[in-house]
């Protein structure tokens, strides 16, 4: 009888549950650095899977003259909207993956903005373009740990 009841209870506990609805997270932050350059990020909720990160840093570059005596190297600033669209987080939750940091794939459409406000250089007078990128991308969110993001 108590084996009985042991497994009824399990059965009504586990079709009556409501499975949890998987979700990104509210807010993240972080420090991204790289071989062309450093940002600071923000990642906030828009609604379940939608979120939207915006990025401020510095884009680096290398130059070189049509003989390749000089060779200069360039940082500008870059400021970039991202909507992201995390499309498989439901499928992670049932296959009892994390979600936490914002695990998962995503489309996005990343627009960053090139601004000529300064330019940081080995040499005088050089200046960049003011110029939009919109660039669609597919990418793959995982935290190696819990303070690392690959």
């Amino acid at each position: 009888m108590k084996y009985f009841l042991l497994t009824f209870t399990y059965c009504v506990l586990t079709f009556t549950a409501k499975p949890q609805k998987a979700s990104v997270e509210k807010s993240t932050f972080g420090i991204q650095a790289g071989v062309v350059g450093i940002w600071l990020h923000h990642e906030a909720k828009l609604s379940g899977q939608l979120s939207l990160r915006s990025e401020t840093g510095l884009y680096s570059g290398i130059f070189g003259s049509k003989n390749f005596y000089e060779v200069g190297f360039v940082m500008t600033p870059v400021i970039t909207l991202e909507p992201r669209w995390y499309y498989n987080l439901n499928n992670r939750v049932a296959a009892s993956k994390s979600i936490a940091g914002n695990n998962g794939n995503y489309f996005s459409l990343k627009t960053s903005f090139y601004p000529d406000w300064f330019v940081i250089s080995d040499y005088n007078d050089i200046r960049v373009v003011n110029q939009i990128a919109i660039i669609p991308m597919w990418g793959i969110r995982r935290n190696i740990g819990n303070h690392f993001t690959f």
